[in-house]
């Protein structure tokens, strides 16, 4: 994995969902799905095999999705973490998670699955976010998820793979108007632009490998990093909210697949 490659597919959405069944008959009951599209994703479900939903939730609803973890690199990054959250015992990152216990409901172990999940590597270095679709369901995870992982409430905005705190507020930067890296001085000829601080003000450009270096030198065993002071404002910074605001202006990709299928994630083992 290259640091170039941990912002592919700029601008798309990537997540990871739990369902939780409020059919009397079967609540309870909950289902842990990727999709590119919650609101059509939670559609489906509803629809049943017809419409496009899994054959475990088919006749079973309503379904409710209640929580994504979102902001992954990739569809298939995405895939794995829905496998491993599927089958925590198969997945040799998971090994020291305990099997569920005598009366504990499925809700909440898949929480404590989830919990270990975002502390374990590699998903532990991802620009992650815990959103709660509904903050009525809302728990506290324990062990809690990393500093650099935001919580977050309610539907996704359109068109994100990511947002930080603070991210949403900040204008588009002008890349044509920044030509050389303050780190190396060298010009900038990224065909996704250089990495911009978001903090008003800040008028920070640089090459993404520059910045990268730049932050890993506490960690220097680490591939991506995770935050880092800004050179120019000297503010913090998450790695991820970097990568967002570099992908803001970005094309996306027309997909009109969901890629849920089961038989996608039997290769998927991490």
């Amino acid at each position: 994995m290259s640091l170039a490659g941990a912002a592919a597919k700029p601008g798309r959405f990537f997540g990871v969902y739990l369902l939780y069944c409020l059919n009397p008959r079967h609540r309870g009951r909950v289902y842990v799905g990727f999709t590119v599209n919650p609101t059509r994703r939670v559609r489906q479900h509803n629809g049943g095999r017809k419409k496009g939903g899994a054959w475990r939730t088919s006749g079973r609803g309503p379904w409710e999705m209640v929580l994504i973890v979102h902001g992954f690199p990739s569809a298939v990054a995405a895939l794995r973490f829905e496998w491993a959250w599927q089958h925590p015992h198969a997945s040799r990152r998971l090994g020291h998670v305990g099997r569920r216990q005598r009366g504990e409901a499925a809700f909440a172990f898949h929480l404590r699955v989830l919990a270990h999940m975002l502390r374990a590597p590699p998903w532990a270095r991802l620009p992650l976010t815990l959103r709660w679709l509904r903050p009525d369901f809302c728990q506290d995870l324990c062990p809690p998820p990393p500093p650099h992982v935001p919580l977050a409430f309610g539907p996704p905005p359109p068109g994100i793979s990511r947002r930080g705190p603070g991210a949403a507020s900040q204008p588009e930067k002008n890349h044509e108007a920044v030509s050389h890296c303050v780190l190396c001085t060298c010009a900038i000829q990224d065909e996704e632009g250089p990495l911009c601080c978001p903090h008003p003000g800040c008028a920070l450009s640089a090459h993404m490998i520059c910045l990268a270096e730049e932050f890993l030198r506490e960690e220097p065993g680490q591939l991506l990093p995770l935050e880092g002071q800004c050179p120019g404002c000297k503010n913090l910074v998450l790695w991820g909210d970097l990568i967002w605001l570099s992908q803001m202006g970005a094309e996306e990709e027309e997909d009109d697949s969901e890629l849920e299928e089961e038989h996608w994630t039997d290769m998927l083992e991490i």
